[in-house]
């Protein structure tokens, strides 16, 4: 963006908005997505990429591809077709390493996210009869509160003992680091893993990954990330700050479809331990003799040594064109934008100066990504139902938070404004 929009003038326009837009460089971006539409045709505001990402239009070309090549070569297809099937993976691996600050042997797309969280703790969460305990945050999403708590059952111990949340103090709603440190000071011999979603799916928000990353080291842990509502949002940095594993999912702000794969970080410190446990499956072995199949398994180097199966192409051909988008728009400048926007909606919706809302979001751009979590005091799902009406896609809660997500690759500052004054509609109906 050419110009900081809040030296602008009538910040509370559509004028404003507008002249944002205007000097968005990103916002020919927005083309290149299919946006939802209402029954007469009108764009909806789409404010649910924290869920799921909208459809890159290239990506039914790419898909297209895939298809035709099967269609035409069969079984050849493995090694004939034009993106060949059999290193398929790799084609993602460089621009996906660039989303998460990783090197490229660090990182592999593979499985869904739990299942890649599973096979992450099978080789990262080695208890003893002293180390045993987990750590997440009280709020954590459910899937990963059910994957340890899962972990921890089959080793033997009782999640009410072994598992430990990080809470926020009473009365709020963000987790602080001086309550980790605390919890560490009294736990920290007992504890085996920290495990934390880097960008909470219902606060919004992010946490200092390096400071949680040197304090679980320092206290002998291991330590790993769920980047589900991370990646493609904030620059997560995983080799930098040195956490030992990630996992994340591909169809919030990736855009690669509903359902569609995950992908895994190993830091190189563990790429050649072949000693690690590890549920292995023939992916992960060596490429020059694994269709030799009398060989012993004989791991890959590197996060590829974490693959079972052989991938699904027509998958990963969609999260190929979403990440082939990121590398052309490049990943700092839709940072970049992603601050001005985000800090534009809680501009907004801080001038309703309506006493029933509440972001709950932390303000700093560092502590957040693009997600801002409303909370409704006296509020229920009909509120949100309201807003679905007005021609807003958003994403409720329980029991109370309205979580809105504007993506800096498709949303644009008209949308922001929209949204706020359609919630100010409903709120004062």
């Amino acid at each position: 963006m050419n110009q900081d929009p809040i030296k602008l003038n009538n910040l509370y326009t559509s004028e404003y908005a507008q002249q944002c837009d205007a000097q968005d460089s990103l916002a020919p971006f927005r083309e290149r997505f299919h946006i939802p539409k209402d029954d007469e045709g009108e764009e909806l505001v789409y404010f649910c990429g924290n869920s799921l990402g909208l459809q890159p239009k290239i990506t039914a070309q790419y898909i297209s591809e895939e298809l035709d090549d099967w269609a035409t070569l069969g079984v050849e297809g493995h090694t004939e077709a034009k993106h060949p099937w059999m290193p398929y993976h790799e084609f993602l691996t460089e621009n996906m390493a660039k989303l998460v600050g990783a090197k490229p042997s660090e990182v592999v797309v593979m499985n869904g996210l739990t299942a890649n969280l599973h096979l992450m703790m099978v080789s990262f969460y080695q208890p003893t009869p002293e180390r045993y305990k987990i750590i997440i945050e009280k709020d954590a999403f459910p899937s990963d509160k059910y994957a340890v708590e899962s972990q921890l059952k089959f080793h033997g111990f009782d999640p009410n003992d072994g598992l430990i949340l990080w809470s926020p103090p009473h009365g709020e709603e963000i987790c602080r680091m001086e309550e980790l440190e605390k919890i560490m000071n009294e736990h920290g011999n007992e504890v085996a893993l920290i495990m934390i979603g880097t960008t909470n799916y219902y606060s919004g928000q992010h946490f200092p990954m390096k400071q949680i990353v040197d304090l679980g080291h320092h206290h002998g842990s291991l330590v790993g990330f769920d980047l589900a509502h991370g990646v493609g949002n904030i620059q997560p940095d995983l080799h930098k700050v040195g956490a030992d594993f990630a996992v994340w999912c591909t169809y919030k702000y990736l855009n690669s479809g509903p359902g569609s794969l995950g992908g895994c970080f190993v830091h190189e410190r563990h790429a050649n331990k072949p000693e690690l446990n590890r549920f292995a499956g023939w992916w992960g072995h060596n490429k020059k003799t694994r269709f030799n199949m009398r060989h012993e398994f004989d791991v890959l180097p590197g996060a590829e040594g974490w693959q079972l199966s052989n991938p699904p192409i027509l998958s990963m051909a969609a999260i190929r064109a979403s990440l082939d988008i990121f590398n052309d728009a490049g990943f700092e400048k839709l940072r970049e934008k992603s601050i001005k926007l985000t800090g534009y909606l809680e501009k907004l919706v801080n001038q309703l100066d309506n006493e029933r809302i509440n972001i709950i979001t932390p303000t700093n751009p560092n502590e957040r990504g693009c997600q801002l979590s409303i909370q409704v005091k006296d509020a229920d799902k009909s509120l949100h139902s309201q807003l679905t009406d007005a021609g807003v896609i958003s994403d409720w809660r329980e029991p109370d938070v309205i979580r809105v997500a504007p993506v800096p690759l498709y949303n644009s500052f008209m949308d922001v404004y929209k949204f706020v004054k359609r919630l100010e509609k409903v709120l004062n109906t």
